[in-house]
């Protein structure tokens, strides 16, 4: 039996990646059904409530100012992605804050960069990111990052040559939401 070549992973790769993509995007916790005017909000109608009890619709049209990790701020060994799962959706202009110790404090520095496509972020591929907090902006308040459009955003951390990002799985995407209008 032949495997498969190298355009055969290629593609495999490049169906996965958009099937993850999809799915972060539709996986909005408050998508709406019915246009708008009285339809069926899935996210609070169910019998048993809310998903996860742990995110409650957003009904201010505000921004939101979002704790990367929550408490656990941004370190090394903790599992972004996961964290960015359970708390989407997020929606243009809500504002991510990085917090995290300055050289002084502590022996690892850490950083934020935003990635520029899916491939980049699968593979921390850190040649063509464009750093947005070096290694002491999260000190304090932490280093805040508006959402401004629709469209993915892949951040890691990109210190020793993305070291970070591969084995401490420092790294995360967001596709954040448009708001919807309430009537």
């Amino acid at each position: 039996m032949a495997g498969f070549g190298v355009p055969d992973r290629s593609l495999i790769l490049i169906v996965a990646a958009a099937s993850m993509l999809f799915t972060v995007s539709v996986a909005n916790r408050d998508w709406y059904y019915g246009g708008g005017r009285g339809g069926f909000n899935y996210t609070t109608h169910w019998p048993w409530g809310p998903r996860n009890g742990s995110h409650s619709v957003n009904n201010t049209n505000q921004p939101n100012k979002i704790n990367v990790g929550g408490s656990d701020h941004w370190h090394y060994g903790f599992n972004y992605s996961v964290w960015a799962f359970q708390n989407n959706p997020f929606y243009v202009n809500d504002v991510l804050v990085f917090k995290y110790d300055p050289p002084s404090k502590t022996p690892f520095h850490h950083s934020v960069y935003l990635l520029p496509n899916m491939w980049s972020y699968m593979t921390c591929d850190m040649s063509r990111a464009k750093l947005i907090a070096n290694t002491t902006q999260g000190d304090g308040e932490g280093f805040e990052f508006v959402l401004k459009r629709w469209q993915p955003y892949y951040f890691a951390c990109g210190e020793n040559g993305g070291l970070h990002c591969r084995d401490g799985r420092m790294k995360f995407f967001v596709m954040p939401m448009l708001r919807r209008w309430h009537y």
